[in-house]
């Protein structure tokens, strides 16, 4: 996993669903290539925008949290800043994404 010490004081992180209590928070996870649970995080909030969507629910998180959310999740590692590929976005922009590539157009 990632140090907290090479990372911003706050992280921007994707929710699984969203909701205006922080209680009911839940992060969201994706399984990488080789198949481990991997917490997607973003170091400014205009670049989770950029690499997940406009419509994707988040929460700042402060990075000393981290662990005590590696505790409760069991996620294996932290990928920073990535950009999603459209179709694996939530949204009207993934919806198109997912449809064209149904009808053989992507």
């Amino acid at each position: 996993m990632v140090q907290a010490s090479e990372l911003p004081p706050v992280l921007y992180v994707p929710l699984a669903e969203e909701t205006s209590n922080a209680a009911e928070a839940q992060l969201e996870y994706r399984l990488t290539k080789d198949g481990r649970k991997a917490l997607l995080a973003y170091s400014a909030l205009d670049r989770l925008h950029r690499g997940m969507g406009a419509e994707q629910p988040w929460a700042a998180v402060p990075t000393v949290q981290l662990e005590r959310f590696r505790e409760i999740d069991r996620f294996d590692t932290v990928v920073i800043d990535i950009v999603m590929p459209t179709r694996l976005r939530r949204g009207a922009d993934g919806d198109a994404a997912r449809d064209a590539e149904a009808r053989g157009q992507a």
